[in-house]
C-alpha cells in the first residue's frame, strides 16, 4: 500500500509539473514583451500575438486533445504534447522575426492542448473517487493558479538577468526530464470507445473563428471600425463560429455537446471565469508594457 501511494505521488508530481509549464507559459512572456518587441522589430498591434497565439490554440484544441487522449492512449498523447511543447519552446527561443515567434507560439499552444487534458485524465484514472481524488485535484488546481503568478515573477527575473529568450529555453530541460520519467512512472491507459471520431472539423472551426475575430478587433483601430477589412474579418469569424455551433449540434460525437449548457451552474461558472480571465490577462499585458515603456 505504501509503495502504491508513493507511485501515485510520483505520478501526481510529474503531471503537476507539466500543468505548471502549461499555465506558466501563458504569463511568463508578459514582462518580456518590450524586450521581444525591440529585438524582433514588432509592430505595436502585433506584439499581443506573442500571448494570443498561444492561448487561442491552447483553448481551441483543448477538447480535441482530451478526446485524442481517450482514443489513442493518455500516456502516448501526453508524451506527444510534451515533445511538441519542448521543441516549440526551443524554436521560440531562437526565433529571429515576429512571424517565427508567433508561429512557434501557436505550435506551443497546440502542444499544450494535448498535454493538459491528457494529464488530467491520467489523474482521474489514477486516484480513486472521493477524498483521494479530491486531494489530487486540489493540488492540480493549486499548481495551475501558482503557475500564472510565478510566470510573471520568473519572466522578469529571466529577462533581467539572462535574456528574453530564456523565457522559452527554461522549458527545454523540464520537458526532457518529463519525457524521460513519464514512461518509467505512468502506465498506458485509454477508454475503449465504440467510435474513433475526433471532430477535427469542430476544433478547426472554433479556433480559426476565434483567431479571425481577434485579428479583426486588433486591426480595427488601424483600418477603422467601418472599414471593409475590419467588417470582413469579423463577419468571417461569425460565419465560422456559427458553423462550429451547427457542426456540434449535428455531430454524433461532438467536441462540445451543446446540451451541457442547460446546466445553470455550468453557465454561471463559465460567465464568471470568462470575465475574470479576460480582465486578468488584459491587465498582465497592458501593465507590463505601461510600466516598462511609459514609466521606464
Amino acid at each position: 500500500m505504501a509503495k502504491q501511494k508513493l507511485h501515485s505521488g510520483e505520478i501526481l508530481l510529474l503531471l503537476a509539473i507539466a500543468q505548471f509549464m502549461v499555465v506558466l507559459d501563458s504569463t511568463i512572456v508578459n514582462v518580456a514583451l518590450p524586450s521581444i518587441g525591440k529585438a524582433l522589430l514588432f509592430s505595436a498591434e502585433n506584439l499581443q500575438w506573442v500571448v494570443t497565439a498561444y492561448t487561442l490554440t491552447l483553448g481551441g484544441f483543448l477538447l480535441f486533445g482530451g478526446r485524442a487522449a481517450d482514443l489513442f492512449g493518455r500516456r502516448k498523447v501526453f508524451m506527444l504534447g510534451v515533445a511538441g511543447f519542448t521543441i516549440a519552446s526551443f524554436l521560440n527561443g531562437i526565433s529571429q522575426s515576429e512571424g517565427m515567434i508567433i508561429a512557434f507560439r501557436a505550435l506551443q499552444g497546440l502542444s499544450a492542448a494535448f498535454m493538459s487534458p491528457a494529464a488530467l485524465s491520467i489523474i482521474l484514472s489514477t486516484f480513486k473517487e472521493g477524498k483521494e481524488r479530491n486531494r489530487a485535484l486540489g493540488v492540480w488546481g493549486g499548481v495551475a493558479a501558482g503557475g500564472a503568478a510565478a510566470g510573471l515573477l520568473l519572466g522578469g527575473i529571466l529577462t533581467e538577468w539572462l535574456s528574453w529568450r530564456w523565457n522559452f529555453f527554461v522549458n527545454v530541460p523540464v520537458g526532457i526530464a518529463l519525457l524521460y520519467f513519464t514512461p518509467r512512472i505512468i502506465p498506458e491507459s485509454k477508454i475503449n470507445l465504440k467510435h474513433m471520431h475526433l471532430d477535427l472539423q469542430g476544433a478547426l472551426l472554433v479556433t480559426s473563428g476565434l483567431m479571425l475575430l481577434v485579428y479583426g478587433l486588433v486591426k480595427a483601430p488601424h483600418y477603422g471600425w467601418g472599414d471593409p477589412h475590419t467588417l470582413g474579418f469579423i463577419s468571417a469569424s461569425i460565419v465560422l463560429l456559427t458553423a462550429f455551433v451547427i457542426n456540434e449540434a449535428r455531430s454524433k460525437q461532438p467536441l462540445m455537446p451543446l446540451h451541457i449548457f442547460k446546466n445553470r451552474n455550468l453557465r454561471s461558472a463559465n460567465i464568471v471565469q470568462f470575465t475574470i480571465t479576460a480582465s486578468m490577462f488584459s491587465m498582465f499585458f497592458f501593465l507590463s508594457l505601461y510600466i516598462q515603456t511609459v514609466l521606464n
